[in-house]
């Protein structure tokens, strides 16, 4: 039922074929079998897509959690170090 890419062969039928059926617009039992297949492929290859997306949302929030933590610590030692001079700076020499 699969060609050599994983798509399912849908044969080609227009409008004066050798069809079975009356009218050239109507599908057999193969194609809607081949469309079903086709779906489902598409569904897993789209839940797929879905799980990755959800681990790098993941991934991406911790890092901006890590980042925002590690700029609070930065601006924490800063205003220290500011203090501190500010506070060496005030003192008489000696």
């Amino acid at each position: 039922m699969s060609g050599p890419n994983g798509e399912p062969h849908v044969p080609v039928g227009g409008a004066g074929g050798d069809d079975d059926d009356d009218d050239g617009d109507s599908f057999g039992e193969e194609e809607y079998a081949a469309i079903n297949s086709m779906l489902d492929q598409i569904n897993s290859c789209l839940d797929h897509l879905e799980e990755k997306n959800d681990y790098l949302h993941a991934c991406l929030k911790e890092l901006l959690e890590s980042n925002r933590q590690t700029r609070l610590e930065f601006q924490q030692q800063s205003e220290q170090q500011n203090m501190e001079a500010g506070v060496q700076g005030s003192q008489p020499p000696v």
